[in-house]
């Protein structure tokens, strides 16, 4: 049973000395036992304690890991409903299925583009996650077969698909201890499928469309069996029923502390859709409420950029915006009298304006100012990109030092500050550049001397 606020300040050390964060024990106390803190925040609480408060500083929804080494999917730990109230932790896995009815180039061929399929945004690689295997040919041998033959493919984590024990008792031979998914257990095969989930200490998930209160049972049982680390599906499949479940769903694990159901889910938008377009909508949907395990029927790059950026920016921290390191770049090998422009540290505007600098083929040097990851309008408006700002960076890293010349260019969406900024530089001569990046290369063949 989960400890009340009052409890659990009980067993803190009753010092209000602010480490945690929060003005006193017991205001920390209450958010513990809301899910809205984390007991490692406080770095005075006794083993005794530690242990006492085990259950109640457990995460409301546990952590499922598949798969290992640098591509392993972690999943569940999440705290919140919606992203602004803190953050979500930890992403959704996209991962894409294959059959093992499918002919066995087919399949070599398809996990092979998955696997190599990588892109370059704000500075970050993004990737699919893994395969899942499913055995629709209904033959143990054929299954364990395309499961070995996926594996000689990818490292990727794996989801294997299959009601019956038996072949999933022949594919997980094949997997070399590499901690896949075994899915599912039902009310008919639970039992062998939580005794080859104990055998091989993977993952469990646990299918159960009649509703949560049997899906409740079943892990009931599952867990009863010896499996702790469970995936949940309810068999919800269509986007309005989806969307529904998953909220109740995390409803209940958070609001609640219903532990039975505090686990991630997987989901197969395929499945709920009728053409490869509603596929990647629906599965955008479990981006962002709240899939676990996302398993895509489709594979295109033109759809999968998307659903990677998508999750990168719901799983971004809202309260601490993607940026980069401050100082001064050199791009396309900048020689003393190279133009210099000036910009904030916010990612997505660094990786704008330095690929249209470097696409320019324009040797030149680009200042980074520290605006707490803030673009430049948004930066200028708090009052952290301004001209004392931008001379100050100036001065920190030396620049004059490096060229030839005194010539700055700032972005156009901030031309008011030119002024202020010649006082900041005394010498300097402060210009006016575009305010799209788009329009860099251009200003710096054509107006820049």
């Amino acid at each position: 049973m989960a400890l009340s606020g009052l409890e659990i300040y009980k067993l803190l050390p009753k010092t209000n000395c602010k480490d945690c964060g929060f003005p006193t024990c017991l205001a920390f106390a209450m958010k513990l036992s809301q899910k809205q803190a984390e007991l490692s925040a406080c770095p005075h609480v006794s083993d005794e304690a530690k242990e006492a408060l085990a259950a109640a500083a457990a995460p409301p929804i546990r952590l499922i890991t598949v798969g290992a080494g640098d591509r392993k999917i972690e999943v569940g730990n999440e705290t919140v409903m919606f992203r602004h109230d803190k953050t979500f932790f930890h992403k959704p896995g996209l991962m894409v299925r294959v059959k093992d009815d499918q002919p066995p180039a087919e399949v070599g061929e398809l996990v092979a583009r998955v696997d190599g399929f990588s892109v370059e945004r704000v500075g970050m690689e993004l990737r699919l996650n893994g395969i899942a295997v499913e055995n629709a040919s209904s033959d143990a041998d054929t299954y364990a077969a395309c499961v070995e033959a996926v594996r000689a493919k990818t490292q990727l984590p794996l989801v294997l698909m299959a009601k019956d024990p038996a072949a999933m008792k022949a594919a997980l031979a094949k997997t070399d201890g590499s901690k896949p998914l075994i899915y599912a257990a039902d009310k008919d095969n639970w039992q062998a499928m939580a005794e080859l989930a104990k055998e091989h200490k993977a993952p469990l998930a646990v299918y159960e469309p009649e509703g949560l209160t049997p899906l409740a049972n079943l892990v009931e049982q599952v867990k009863g069996a010896g499996v702790e680390d469970i995936v949940l599906d309810p068999g919800a499949r269509t986007p309005a029923e989806s969307l529904s479940t998953f909220t109740q769903l995390r409803r209940l694990a958070l609001k609640k502390n219903f532990r039975l159901l505090g686990y991630p889910y997987i989901s197969f938008p395929g499945e709920g859709t009728d053409s490869e377009a509603e596929e990647v909508v629906l599965a955008a949907q479990h981006v962002a409420k709240y899939g676990g395990f996302i398993v895509l029927d489709h594979f295109d790059p033109a759809t999968a950029y998307p659903l990677l950026t998508l999750r990168l920016n719901v799983y971004t921290d809202p309260q601490k915006p993607i940026q980069v390191e401050p100082g001064l770049r050199d791009i396309n090998g900048p020689a003393a009298e190279s133009p210099l422009l000036v910009t904030t540290n916010f990612s997505l505007t660094y990786f704008s304006v330095s690929g249209e600098v470097e696409g320019s083929g324009i040797p030149s040097w680009l200042l980074i100012c520290d605006s707490e990851g803030l673009s430049v309008l948004t930066a200028w408006a708090a009052g952290k990109f301004d001209a004392e700002k931008i001379a100050k960076t100036v001065k920190e890293f030396n620049v004059g030092e490096k060229l030839g010349h005194q010539k700055i260019v700032i972005p156009g969406f901030v031309s008011g500050i030119s002024g202020e900024l010649e006082e900041e530089l005394p010498g300097w001569e402060i210009r006016v550049g575009p305010r799209e990046a788009v329009d860099i290369p251009a200003y710096l063949k054509n107006v820049w001397k």
